[in-house]
């Protein structure tokens, strides 16, 4: 796969107590294989889907008590650059750049409305090795209740372009506030942002919410449950997909989507 834009989406992953609960619960609802865990940084463990990196998981780190979630992280040619420019734009840094052995460096960051994301400066692990297609990344959005803040955080650390949805006369979409950010022009959309509305409980903070690609949304959420997982949202048909938000039996949230299962007309952006 070609090198990652600035700003571009590039890995996923996430903590679990339960790794080996976690491994059988994605095998089963993504499809997911697992490549051998690596003891020098943490048991680090990757995911595969038809043999090509998708993802990782990881055990928490001594004496951490991070509820389990999953990370999104974007790609930079400077990591350390970046960390400048997340401070000088409002953002807080969890974890200043850290090089990982010859596989890159890495940072962990906040937006100023408090969602948390990743850096990744690639070595010799460049980041995803399939996207967009059933058991691989496939989209991500900042949900966040005060819209201005990522809004205006973003174009200001990487090279993103930003377009307001549409809403027209369409009764469904009334008052909806989506935004997305481009690389290069509209054509390559990377990333959406969703206020928050009252329908979101109060508890919960801002985030990033990551989809995965599925053949079938309604039989992923319905193996999701089987394992002890939870449906928060959906299944829902759209003009991008039938999809679902739900979460796995250690409380991460992410979206399916199947995109081969569209409804509607695509909204306009402006």
């Amino acid at each position: 796969m070609a090198e990652f834009q600035e700003g571009a989406p590039c890995w996923v992953d996430a903590m679990f107590t339960d790794v080996e609960g976690a491994k059988a619960f994605y095998a089963d609802v993504l499809g997911w294989t697992f490549g051998e865990s690596s003891s020098e940084y943490g048991n680090y463990t990757q995911a595969y889907s038809d043999g090509k990196a998708v993802a990782a998981v990881v055990p928490p780190m001594p004496g951490a008590d991070a509820p389990s979630q999953w990370c999104l992280y974007f790609a930079s040619p400077d990591a350390a650059a970046t960390a400048e420019k997340i401070r000088a734009a409002g953002g807080e840094l969890v974890m200043e750049p850290m090089q990982v052995g010859t596989f890159g460096t890495m940072l962990i960051a906040k937006e100023p409305s408090g969602a948390v994301f990743g850096v990744w400066q690639p070595g010799e692990h460049k980041g995803f090795e399939k996207m967009g297609e059933a058991g691989a990344y496939c989209w991500s959005e900042v949900f966040s209740r005060d819209v201005a803040k990522p809004d205006a955080f973003l174009p200001k650390v990487f090279p993103y372009e930003a377009e307001q949805m549409e809403t027209g006369d369409d009764p469904e979409m009334a008052g909806m506030d989506f935004k997305v950010f481009s690389l290069g022009g509209r054509n390559n959309p990377v990333l959406g942002r969703m206020a928050m509305g009252d329908d979101f409980p109060p508890e919960v903070p801002s985030y990033i919410q990551v989809y995965f690609a599925v053949p079938d949304c309604d039989e992923a959420v319905a193996k999701t449950k089987k394992h002890g997982g939870k449906l928060h949202f959906g299944p829902m048909d759209s003009p991008f997909g039938r999809f679902a938000a739900v979460g796995d039996p250690q409380g991460a949230a992410f979206a399916v989507i199947d995109v081969t299962t569209t409804v509607g007309e695509m909204p306009s952006f402006g």
